[in-house]
């Protein structure tokens, strides 16, 4: 009796500890990450600020919605800091817009469905828009090792494109001359 007890009280201190330490397990393990909202995106290499310039071949756009100097608010966060954030439109231009995936040149994680890169960037592409699926190589710098890498296009859209300066809603910190926010991430301040 007393062996069977013994055992018993053996056996129920196993089990909650392994209840436990899964339990703890299960607390620490990070989220996976979802395609679709930034802020589980790992964009610790993403380059913020840019220097303002856009490739040569870069039309401005006519009658953009937003207007060069206009205040805007953001409403897509494909950054952390960047939704609910109030921005100035520095660019407007017309374009094709690319969710692209790819392995970074530099090693690293694989980078799936980055927002945005545009056609102009793309090295010796064919005529806009480029089908998902199609392989192609950037110029972009946006993130550490994208310049040079061969990216996947997993979505196309036409669209005005717009290089913004906004405030980071998380750090605080002044971004200059962010590449790129679509029309549909804005709204009116």
């Amino acid at each position: 009796m007393i062996f069977k007890r013994k055992w018993s009280t053996g056996l129920l201190a196993v089990t909650a500890f392994i209840s436990l330490t899964a339990c703890a397990e299960e607390q620490t393990k990070p989220a996976s990450p979802s395609n679709n909202t930034a802020e589980e995106m790992d964009h610790s290499t993403m380059s913020h600020s840019s220097s303002g310039e856009v490739p040569s071949t870069l039309k401005n756009a006519d009658n953009p919605k937003f207007s060069v100097g206009s205040n805007v608010i953001i409403t897509d966060g494909h950054m952390d800091g960047m939704r609910g954030a109030e921005a100035t439109i520095i660019g407007a231009y017309n374009t094709t817009a690319y969710v692209i995936s790819y392995e970074p040149t530099s090693g690293g994680k694989h980078v799936e469905n980055h927002k945005w890169v545009i056609h102009e960037e793309l090295i010796d592409p064919e005529e806009a828009p480029l089908a998902p699926g199609t392989e192609v190589k950037t110029d972009a710098a946006h993130m550490e090792g994208m310049e040079n890498a061969t990216v996947r296009i997993e979505e196309a859209i036409q669209t005005t494109v717009y290089m913004v300066d906004y405030t980071s809603t998380t750090n605080g910190e002044a971004v200059k001359n962010h590449k790129w926010v679509t029309e549909e991430e804005l709204t009116s301040k």
